[in-house]
């Protein structure tokens, strides 16, 4: 067994400290407030990018990092498997973490493929000099097949290493090896294993139940002091898992070296993993056991940041004398609730596009699948109870603007409704919780709401609170079963059953009319509002996955 110097260790890993000091180095560079984490990575390469440190550049510039490196080892590898290693000499890895440490601060370090005893005695020595605030294992020794990547004596040097870092992030065969048993069967011995390992070393461990057999991907952080988090996720049947290991554990540790708090860190990063792996497909890259889609959050909060016009001026025609002049060539969806007439058939085909969009949207998707972050759902909820206040006077300003007894006596049940039933089940919800202020995207969709119901024509105002029955509808309609144990079954079920599909039934017979009954301006009024409202639905969806759970909402 190798004698090695052991690093400065935080004895409680479940409150690490992050450090606030100057930059340290030879350069005369300082804080000035909060500054992007600086985190290096440790690992061999992977020229097929989906994996090493490749991987970790992708998940630490996601994470909101600046990312660095220092290669152990030269791998030549793709999505097929690995064909050679190559391990350049250990002066050569001395010389590369001199030259960082001589020059930059560190807020984490993220170790991954370290191939041999000398590599690991190296990396171990230097951190016992250059210890950064954060230290974030992946002991890469055993395969998720059961092979041994390192020899024996290497294998016992990463054990002792591991036992110096912050947290490890194991894998399940993993897991064993530091524990010295056999590999867990289900959750609970995985966690009695954690649990044991984190007391004896003082050191946390991520417990990564995708490892194990089961529908539950979630991840666990197990402290020091054996207390445990839990931060649920989902299976996704794919094969793009592809260097899922090294970008969970350098996102985990940007997020720690940013100053997040444990529960936190592993809530983005499990997150924003789950993201990844949902599109990697989608990158068409490799014929084996593909990448991961690191960039798929940032591309999506870059096009919601787009300040570009929703609708052109000329989308449209001033005038709609007919219904084919609404109606696009493109192959609509099939509504669950069918259009009862030319009009609503032609909004349906003229808003597609959008309901697509609405459809494969992160957040339905993680809403119905059941991955949605807490954070994000009570977000949404907060958001909702404060449309629902703007969304039931629209409904009773409508039923003010008809002469039509039954579209009067609807709209009033409606906004009843919405005041009354809706909110209860948010009340339930959110039982305890102060009321939010409305967001931009939420203002903006009420006050566009208000003013289509009392500044423009009936029809218009009709038009535009149509898409939150018929896309929620639309949504519910899809859902072909929830489990009991679903986390939002209560919620699902709201917009799952008949009186909902009824209502929204009796809502496009109504739009149906006014269409009839309207002027041409007022129909092509009516179709921006409708598509308008679309797309006001979308971003209403979309804003939960971009709040920060932390925020107080209030502008400093």
């Amino acid at each position: 067994m190798s004698t090695m110097t052991t690093p400065s260790h935080h004895n409680d890993s479940s409150h690490l400290s992050h450090d606030t000091e100057s930059d340290r180095g030879t350069g005369s560079h300082r804080d000035t407030g909060k500054s992007v984490p600086r985190v290096l990575s440790i690992a061999g390469t992977d020229p097929s990018g989906g994996a090493g440190t490749a991987a970790d550049m992708k998940s630490i510039t996601a994470a909101g990092g600046y990312g660095m490196t220092v290669v152990t080892s030269l791998v030549a590898q793709n999505t097929t498997g690995v064909r050679s290693i190559h391990v350049p000499p250990v002066e050569f890895l001395r010389d590369q973490l001199a030259a960082v440490a001589d020059d930059v601060h560190l807020d984490a370090v993220k170790t991954g493929m370290l191939a041999n005893v000398a590599i690991i005695e190296t990396v171990h020595s230097w951190l016992a000099e250059h210890r950064p605030a954060t230290l974030v294992v992946d002991p890469v020794m055993v395969a998720t097949s059961g092979d041994r990547l390192l020899a024996p004596e290497a294998e016992q040097a990463m054990c002792e290493y591991c036992a110096t870092a912050d947290v490890v992030t194991p894998n399940i065969p993993e897991l064993a090896v530091l524990a010295g048993t056999e590999p867990a069967e289900d959750v609970t011995e995985a966690i009695a294993q954690a649990t044991d390992w984190a007391r004896r070393t003082q050191t946390a461990v991520i417990v990564k139940t995708g490892h194990l057999d089961g529908a539950s991907a979630a991840n666990i952080w197990v402290a020091a002091d054996g207390h445990t988090i839990t931060v649920p996720s989902t299976r996704i049947d794919t094969t793009n898992t592809h260097g899922t290991g090294c970008s969970l554990s350098s996102a985990l540790a940007t997020r720690l070296g940013a100053g997040d708090a444990p529960g936190k860190a592993l809530a983005w990063t499990t997150a924003w993993l789950h993201e990844s792996i949902a599109h990697g497909a989608d990158l068409q890259v490799g014929t084996g056991h593909g990448p991961v889609d690191h960039g798929h959050r940032t591309r999506r909060l870059a096009r919601a940041g787009m300040a570009t016009p929703w609708f052109a001026e000329d989308c449209l025609p001033g005038h709609l004398d007919s219904p084919d002049q609404l109606a696009p060539t493109a192959e609509p969806v099939q509504a669950a609730i069918p259009a009862p007439g030319p009009w609503t058939q032609a909004l349906w085909r003229a808003g597609s596009a959008l309901t697509r969009q609405v459809a494969s949207n992160d957040f339905v998707t993680q809403l119905v699948g059941g991955t949605l972050p807490d954070h994000a759902f009570r977000f949404y909820l907060g958001q909702d109870a404060r449309y629902l206040q703007d969304y039931a006077k629209a409904l009773a300003g409508l039923a003010t603007r008809t002469d039509a007894v039954d579209e009067t006596t609807y709209w009033s049940y409606s906004a009843y409704g919405s005041q009354v039933e809706e909110a209860e089940l948010h009340r339930t919800w959110l039982a305890g919780e102060p009321t939010v202020a409305p967001s931009p995207v939420t203002q903006a969709y009420t006050n566009f709401l208000l003013t289509s119901v009392f500044v423009d024509d009936y029809v218009v105002g009709a038009a535009a609170v149509l898409p939150c029955y018929w896309l929620y509808a639309q949504t519910g309609a899809q859902i072909t079963r929830i489990p009991d144990e679903h986390p939002y079954a209560a919620w699902l079920h709201t917009y799952h059953d008949d009186e909902f599909a009824q209502a929204t039934a009796q809502a496009l017979a109504i739009v149906e009319r006014a269409f009839a009954l309207a002027a041409p301006q007022a129909r092509s009024r009516a179709a921006r509002a409708y598509l308008t409202a679309c797309r006001h639905e979308m971003e209403f969806f979309d804003q939960a996955l971009r709040v920060d759970p932390d925020d107080p909402g209030c502008d400093e």
